[in-house]
């Protein structure tokens, strides 16, 4: 029986295939047409905020591809990309909480409504985002049974703040999903290279797997 040799190199990339990936290109997606909609592109917080959210989809690309060589480099670009999405989240959260905003509990019917419907696009997003606000009637902190929740101490809002305030908690929906999928990765990344080492540990096995076949022909 012939068997496949181990390759020094394993398949590695596939990042398009992962879910964080995709969550977080979606938010990416999402914090563009947030901050060039709603914050002023002469305001640092504009750019820091769509550079964090591509460090975010960029990190977890390179460390995907990283993977074949350096099993400690693709741990080490997860866990920045990991930093970078926190980071965009701190931003949302400062930008509800600076103009008066409500900032939705994580139960929040509405935001489970989003994560459901698996958003693909940013236009997915946008429509979730028109279908809350007509079905609200412009009022803040609705949980979606008809329940407040955390309400804004605003009496009255404009409809740009009501659809911002819509807008920067569906990208913490989305941030709080892809968050959750990089720490279950990293996890599996930290006992995996527990277990099976890096590229030194690999090249170590390959070469004598080698040499055991060369003895047996």
């Amino acid at each position: 029986m012939n068997f496949e040799p181990e390759k020094l190199i394993p398949k590695h990339g596939g990042y398009r295939k992962l879910k964080s990936f995709q969550v977080a290109q979606l938010t990416y997606d999402v914090t563009v047409r947030f901050c060039d909609r709603y914050i002023e592109k002469r305001n640092r917080t504009h750019d820091q905020m769509v550079q964090a959210a591509r460090s975010g989809v960029q990190n977890i690309a390179e460390g995907s591809q990283a993977s074949g060589t350096s099993k400690k480099t693709e741990l080490k670009l997860t866990n920045v990309a990991r930093a970078s999405l926190e980071e965009l989240r701190l931003d949302y959260e400062d930008y509800l909480r600076q103009r008066d905003l409500a900032q939705w509990p994580r139960k929040d019917a509405r935001r489970t409504e989003l994560i459901a419907a698996r958003p693909a696009t940013a236009d997915d997003v946008a429509a979730w985002v028109r279908a809350v606000h007509d079905g609200q009637g412009g009022r803040h902190g609705q949980s979606g049974r008809g329940k407040p929740e955390v309400l804004s101490t605003q009496s009255t809002v404009s409809t740009k703040s009501t659809y911002a305030e819509i807008s920067a908690n569906g990208a913490l929906a989305l941030l709080a999903v892809a968050c959750s999928l990089l720490d279950r990765q990293i996890a599996t990344l930290e006992k995996n290279f527990v277990e099976e080492g890096g590229f030194t540990e690999r090249l170590y096995q390959v070469r004598n797997e080698r040499r055991t076949r060369g003895k047996t022909h």
